[in-house]
């Protein structure tokens, strides 16, 4: 490889790194959120639609963490 195609390589990989990172943080964020809900047993109309708009935003963030897990890989 030359380069350029080296550094573009360098590049992607730590994009994907800081990528994985990043979902990684927020799908650890999402299931501590809704552990506390679960805790709190509370079943109102407010935390039924914080616990859909969670569960939703992590299964979006494992779907897009397995996506680019599979980029990574050759």
């Amino acid at each position: 490889m030359n380069k350029k195609s080296d550094a573009i390589l360098t590049l992607d990989e730590s994009l994907i790194e800081e990528g994985t990172a990043q979902l990684n943080s927020e799908i650890s964020v999402l299931e501590s959120w809704l552990e506390e809900l679960d805790a709190a047993d509370n079943h109102d109309n407010d935390a039924s639609a914080a616990r859909k708009s969670y569960t939703d935003m992590l299964q979006s963030r494992r779907e897009m963490l397995t996506t680019l897990n599979s980029q990574s890989k050759p």
